[in-house]
Parts: C-alpha cells; sequence; structure tokens
C-alpha cells in the first residue's frame, strides 16, 4: 500500500519505491530504502514520518511512490 494511507504509529517496511532515479537518490540520503522501517506519525496531505531516529515530511505527490507493507 502507499504510505499515504499507511495507519499511524506503526512499523512498517517499505517494500518499494516507484520515482525517478532523481527523486530515489535523495530519498536514499534522507534514509528512505527499501527494507528499512518506517513509522507514519501523521497525515494530513503531507506524511510526517520516523525513519530510524529522524522525522521527515514528505510532500503528498512523493509519498505516493513510497509503498509500504506490515
Amino acid at each position: 500500500m502507499p504510505i499515504i494511507i499507511a495507519p499511524l504509529n506503526q512499523e512498517l517496511t517499505i517494500m518499494k519505491i516507484a520515482a525517478s532515479d532523481k527523486e530515489k537518490r535523495h530519498l536514499e540520503s534522507l534514509g528512505i530504502t527499501v527494507n528499512q522501517k518506517i513509522t507514519v506519525l501523521k497525515n494530513d496531505g503531507n506524511v510526517i514520518c520516523k525513519v530510524k531516529e529522524g522525522r521527515l515530511a514528505l510532500d503528498r505527490e512523493l509519498a505516493t511512490k513510497i509503498f509500504v507493507s506490515f
């Protein structure tokens, strides 16, 4: 499922990133990679998530390209 519709406060695993190479490199520099654990903290259009020990804000367009599972 896309991270934009993922449940809040549950640890999820990133399964696929369906973005351009440039966007993938940017996400990798932020710590968002396949098989990485991620937790959605807030979803009000933009997504605030916890990756490793940091928090990130992702815009709606980019968040729809990140797919996660339980």
